[in-house]
């Protein structure tokens, strides 16, 4: 059946886990991170744990927009370009000097951006619009009262809250920190997550192939993904395809990790050596109402560290990552935004999408015209598409065709 859109919609199989169900799931097994106290410069990419209230005021005093000279306003009301005031210079106040005196009426203090403004004055004239002198000083043109002064308190006020919890801090955050004088930040550790990439067909890039062999490719994405998130990453690559060795492999890393991500040997196929592990030490396997991604699982690893088992063809890994992985490690890490950016947009042309489950489309989106175009074909094996794409859209399960120009919501992924 197709709506006045243009949608076509289908049925959900009641035998597939729903995409929300499996996200709860994979929430729950992330609490918060704990809180440290870091110093600023160790912040960068950190979620503030407590709001920071500013001890002084921003600025702190009456300060200098400008170079040039600091006058009171009165005294220039007559200046002209043919008939210029002529002042005094009594002092010259560069930024950082202290001791800085009253300016008398009829003077002017040459002051430097960032000099506190003296006693006395109310503006400043920039030394554009004067001949520059530093003994007696010409000025050309009247100039307002606050004229390029930076008055104390215009940023924040003492007291004021200058960052709220769960602030990811970047380089203004940062900035802002350190501008009202704090040393050190209360900030959520990072989840720390240990990224397994197994199967014996795996080789190192820079290797030669042989036959029957490939790159490992999903446990750099997977490390990066989770940087990329705000979390820290461990990556332990080609371990076999041996049950025993895959327990082998994870026990030096159990203490010191709080989620093991896994990609591949998931499916129904002999050979599932993630499934084979897993399956008893508390890892459930289930098929999610999802293309591509559906074979997932979940769980604490022999009731202690969080697992979550992706898809082995990458883009399937890549996009269940994003869909499952990255909300909840941004949210444990005290994060406020965990979602990515998501922007309205035009489709370009129709599409198709199978009944009864969340078709994630690879696209590029034009923020210039608002449309989307979509990258690719749906194929979870179709790796250089999804690096062409910018966004991800997601087809609902009761969708099964969108014709062009219809309005879809895109998840921005640069």
């Amino acid at each position: 059946m197709t709506d006045d859109r243009g949608v076509s919609h289908g049925t959900e199989p009641s035998a597939l886990t729903a995409v929300a169900d499996h996200q709860a799931k994979v929430a729950a097994l992330l609490p918060p991170t704990p809180v440290l106290a870091k110093p600023l410069a160790d912040c960068l990419g950190h979620a503030l744990a407590e709001d920071l209230t500013t001890p002084i005021s921003l600025p702190p005093f009456d300060n200098s927009a400008m170079d040039g000279y600091a006058v009171r306003s009165v005294d220039l009301a007559e200046a002209t370009q043919q008939h210029p005031v002529k002042l005094p210079v009594h002092e010259d106040i560069p930024a950082g000097r202290i001791d800085v005196p009253p300016l008398q009426p009829g003077s002017a203090h040459r002051i430097m951006t960032g000099a506190q403004l003296p006693p006395g004055a109310d503006a400043v004239i920039p030394v554009e619009r004067t001949d520059g002198g530093t003994e007696q000083v010409q000025l050309f043109t009247p100039v307002q009262l606050g004229a390029h002064v930076r008055r104390s308190g215009e940023d924040v006020a003492a007291g004021d809250t200058v960052l709220t919890a769960g602030s990811t801090l970047g380089p203004a955050q940062l900035g802002v920190a350190a501008a009202v004088g704090a040393a050190q930040l209360s900030v959520h550790r990072p989840v720390r997550v240990l990224v397994l990439s197994t199967g014996s067909e795996l080789v190192a890039p820079g290797t030669a192939l042989q036959p029957g062999q490939i790159y490992e490719s999903n446990g750099l994405m997977l490390a990066a993904a989770v940087r990329e998130a705000g979390g820290t990453a461990t990556l332990l690559r080609f371990v076999p395809d041996d049950v025993e060795a895959f327990h082998a492999a994870l026990a030096p890393h159990l203490d010191s990790t709080d989620l093991l991500i896994t990609s591949g040997g998931v499916s129904a196929g002999a050979y599932e050596v993630v499934k084979d592990a897993l399956t008893g030490n508390g890892v459930e396997f289930t098929k999610v109402a999802m293309q591509p991604g559906m074979p997932q699982g979940c769980g604490r690893y022999r009731g202690g560290v969080a697992v979550v088992t992706l898809p082995g063809n990458p883009v399937s890994s890549m996009v269940s990552f994003e869909v499952f992985v990255r909300p909840a490690l941004r949210a444990a890490a005290g994060h406020r935004n965990t979602q990515r950016p998501v922007r309205q947009a035009t489709l370009v042309e129709a599409l198709t999408s199978p009944a009864g489950r969340r078709q994630y489309r690879r696209g590029r989106f034009d923020p210039a015209t608002g449309t989307v175009v979509l990258q690719g074909a749906p194929g979870s094996h179709l790796l250089a598409e999804l690096a062409r794409a910018n966004c991800l859209l997601a087809i609902p399960e009761d969708v099964t065709e969108l014709a062009a120009k219809s309005t879809v919501d895109v998840t921005l992924l640069d």
